[in-house]
């Protein structure tokens, strides 16, 4: 890597995918790496489905659906009203542009392509210019422990609204996958700036990925600070079932739980202004707003988050 400065992003989901951007406005091609979740990743009518890769990507790209945050803008839906027709499952909904990606990237993995080059393939063809990768070329699979069964993450999360109590969680296959060898190695750079751990759920998008054996151990060794993000804002989660979460797994749902979830690594959390009195709770903790509603928001934060890590690199 070059002596110019590198940033580290890891995340998953729609707030992940929305500092993501943020970084992305804020930081040339050259000098971000965004690696994301795969926790999720999963197959359904034959086809790999990696909805936390496509946000990011999506997002990226300036395709995402600008009222959900993930999906397509101005996307159709005949091939699902075809399959509904046919009897298919039709609980994940899956619209034309998305299946298009979703049979290129079955394709490419069929041809001998790894994730990884799949995903920069796919992104190439998107226009994304930074780079965008999944946290592993293995398999992680969630599985949701709850008061109906243990689910799938998807099962839990899009068929059944998230509504079950959770009971626990585990992250199949990840002790046995490895890092990706270019995040292994930029962890490994001396040169590498900084690493931001974007607002994402700390259990469904950030847990997966802390689950590879070494990671965490990486994160502490790095000679590059660590900053996380909360997405939790006056006792709420601004997207998804963060807080319930927290609640049904007996943890308050607090700004600072993620300074407490990351300490064995993290340098630095920011937590939302509206938080701001938690500040003196706990050390180097720094409140500043979080809420990213728009494309100024997000770069706002995104500078933020690069500042701080700036004074703690010096």
């Amino acid at each position: 890597m070059a002596n110019d400065k590198h940033y580290l992003a890891l995340c998953g989901g729609v707030g992940g995918a929305k500092l993501a951007l943020g970084l992305a406005h804020c930081l040339p091609p050259q000098s971000l790496t965004i690696a994301v979740n795969i926790g999720d990743n999963f197959e359904h009518l034959g086809l790999p489905i990696w909805p936390d890769i496509d946000t990011v990507s999506y997002t990226l790209a300036g395709l995402a659906n600008p009222e959900q945050g993930w999906g397509r803008q101005a996307e159709t839906w005949q091939v699902m009203d075809e399959l509904k027709r046919l009897g298919a499952p039709d609980w994940f909904a899956l619209g034309d542009k998305d299946i298009a990606l979703h049979l290129h990237r079955k394709h490419l993995l069929e041809q001998g392509n790894t994730a990884a080059d799949a995903t920069q393939l796919i992104n190439q063809a998107l226009g994304v210019t930074h780079t965008v990768l999944p946290i592993s070329n293995q398999t992680i699979s969630t599985k949701v422990h709850t008061d109906i069964g243990t689910l799938e993450f998807q099962e839990y999360f899009v068929k059944e609204r998230a509504q079950p109590k959770l009971l626990g969680l585990d992250y199949v296959g990840a002790k046995s996958a490895q890092l990706l060898p270019q995040v292994e190695s930029l962890l490994g750079d001396p040169s590498l700036t900084g690493i931001i751990i974007c607002p994402s759920n700390p259990y469904l998008s950030i847990g997966p990925m802390l689950a590879i054996s070494g990671l965490k151990a990486k994160l502490a060794r790095s000679n590059a600070p660590v900053l996380a993000v909360s997405p939790i804002i006056g006792g709420q989660a601004i997207k998804g079932p963060t807080a319930k979460i927290m609640t049904e797994l007996k943890v308050t749902p607090c700004a600072t739980l993620i300074a407490d979830l990351y300490a064995d690594f993290v340098d630095i959390t920011i937590i939302d202004e509206t938080d701001r009195a938690l500040v003196s709770i706990k050390p180097l903790i720094k409140a500043t707003p979080t809420l990213m509603m728009n494309l100024f928001e997000k770069k706002r934060l995104a500078v933020e988050c690069i500042k701080m890590l700036d004074g703690l690199k010096q």
